[in-house]
């Protein structure tokens, strides 16, 4: 078997990854030159999805290009600490945070050390049963073809034209960076503050550099097309004058802001077809607010694997992995779409973290 990986992020590339550990070809077929969407963006991979990248071997590369964020306190619009939470769970190796470009290098610099051809520049237009044809005029074939292409999937649309678009979640996310120690740390630490108008995040690199986001409350294009300066003060503004000090580390920050609007895709009804599956935000789409977008699709890359090792046929495959896959994912994406419409942090998220994936264990046909 051959399989066509449509998008090279965190999904694509570590499911060829774990289809190359279950003995089946896969190669990598990028949109952008380099990188991807979303590159200016952090993120942090929770337990389960380190857990998931321990399964096939690739943890290593991350925990290299990151450092370890062990807890949280959550502080009040009046700046009282209301609740400290350890991310220490039955001594599993916790979360790991690095920028999203850092972790696309580790993943696709991994991918090709381990074998796999990994195309950059290769933007998905259209697609039928074993043929992928981009943007450029060349084609890729393969057994099957998974689509690893984000949000605004192609390959989605493909499989069931008729789906749902990507949902606004009423927010905008703003990202940034400064590199000035002289404002409050959080070292190893994500500090979440409840404003009176929007929820600010933030924790400290062991160099001193603080990353930091916010959710500003938005309808979809308000803000659209924005310059970095204008993402930066539009963070600003929201959080000047409250006793809190994200209006403080947003005026430290130089042009090293990133925003966007803010989408999730609550259920797609059609995963896949006869030789075509999605996995990922091409599947599932969360909103930024719990964090587990990235480990979710870390989690979909292993199942998917597993299932097309151990079962006779693609579709077959495919509708193992739905199975394992459908109820967590949407449960995930409702908890998150939950916690982005209110400002407080949701509380038990073990059955998030606890998630283990044995890769020697069979998967079963039913």
């Amino acid at each position: 078997m051959k399989a066509v990986i449509i998008g090279g992020g965190v999904s694509g590339t570590v499911t060829a990854m774990a289809l190359r550990r279950a003995g089946i070809e896969a190669s990598v077929h990028e949109a952008h030159a380099s990188g991807g969407e979303d590159a200016g963006a952090f993120l942090t991979l929770m337990h389960n999805g380190m857990d998931a990248l321990r399964a096939i071997g690739a943890d290593g590369p991350v925990i290299a290009n990151s450092f370890a964020a062990d807890g949280l306190e959550l502080v009040t619009p009046d700046g009282k600490t209301v609740d400290q939470r350890s991310f220490d769970v039955d001594g599993l190796a916790g979360p790991r945070t690095l920028k999203r470009a850092v972790l696309y290098r580790a993943l696709q610099e991994e991918a090709i050390s381990r074998g796999i051809t990994v195309e950059r520049g290769k933007r998905l237009v259209s697609a039928s049963p074993g043929v992928a044809r981009f943007e450029d005029g060349t084609v890729a074939e393969g057994d099957i073809l998974i689509g690893a292409d984000g949000l605004r999937s192609v390959l989605r649309n493909v499989i069931d034209p008729s789906c749902p678009p990507p949902r606004s979640t009423g927010l905008d996310v703003v990202y940034g960076y400064t590199t000035d120690a002289s404002v409050p740390q959080a070292p190893s630490l994500y500090r979440m503050i409840q404003s009176l108008h929007a929820f600010f995040g933030y924790t400290s690199a062991p160099d001193g550099s603080t990353y930091w986001f916010a959710r500003l409350p938005s309808a979809e294009g308000v803000r659209s097309g924005l310059t970095p300066e204008e993402w930066r003060t539009a963070a600003f503004v929201t959080f000047d004058g409250e006793p809190l000090p994200a209006a403080e580390i947003i005026e430290s920050t130089g042009d090293d802001v990133f925003g966007g609007h803010s989408y999730d895709v609550p259920s797609t009804p059609v995963w896949f077809n006869e030789s075509m599956v999605l996995v990922g935000d091409a599947a599932h789409a969360a909103s930024p607010a719990a964090g587990q977008g990235a480990s979710m699709a870390l989690e979909d890359s292993v199942v998917l694997a597993q299932c097309l090792r151990d079962l006779p046929d693609a579709p077959t495959a495919f509708a193992a992995y739905e199975r394992l896959r459908r109820t967590r994912v949407e449960k995930l994406v409702a908890n998150s779409a939950a916690v982005s419409s209110s400002t407080t942090s949701d509380r038990d998220r073990n059955w998030l973290y606890r998630h283990h994936i044995d890769w020697d264990a069979e998967i079963p046909r039913i």
